[in-house]
């Protein structure tokens, strides 16, 4: 019985350190844009508050690499709350990164994580994803 009690409070003790890190609140992905590279991500920087609305303001650390230029930016995304998934559309001029044209992602929230759900890129409305 000692012997039991014990093998449980160690492994149990062994767990905590592995429970407390958590889940990842970031999510990331590569996109072909005309043929080049571009990685979009997103982190949860934040824990979200709701506005008193029916909207919850999502802080997050944007970050796209494209050829050879990073651009990263701190920002909030205003999501419908009580919604299993909730959608925002972000646009990205692409220059920045050193692309060309300007990427129209649609942005999913949902168990705490952003992700890009599709993506058109403009002019010329070609779909990315």
């Amino acid at each position: 019985m000692i012997r039991t009690t014990a093998t449980l409070i160690a492994l149990a003790a062994l767990t905590v350190p592995l429970a407390s890190h958590g889940a990842s609140s970031c999510t990331q992905e590569t996109l072909s844009v005309q043929g080049s590279p571009l990685t979009v991500g997103y982190c949860v920087a934040g824990a979200p508050r709701p506005t008193g609305g029916q909207e919850l303001l999502v802080p997050v650390t944007a970050s796209y690499i494209g050829r050879g230029a990073t651009l990263r930016r701190d920002e909030q995304l205003h999501f419908l709350s009580g919604e299993g998934v909730s959608r925002v559309i972000e646009n990205l001029d692409l220059s920045k990164v050193g692309l060309t044209g300007v990427l129209h992602l649609t942005l999913a929230y949902s168990h705490g994580l952003v992700r890009v759900e599709g993506a058109l890129l403009t002019p010329g409305a070609i779909t990315v994803k």
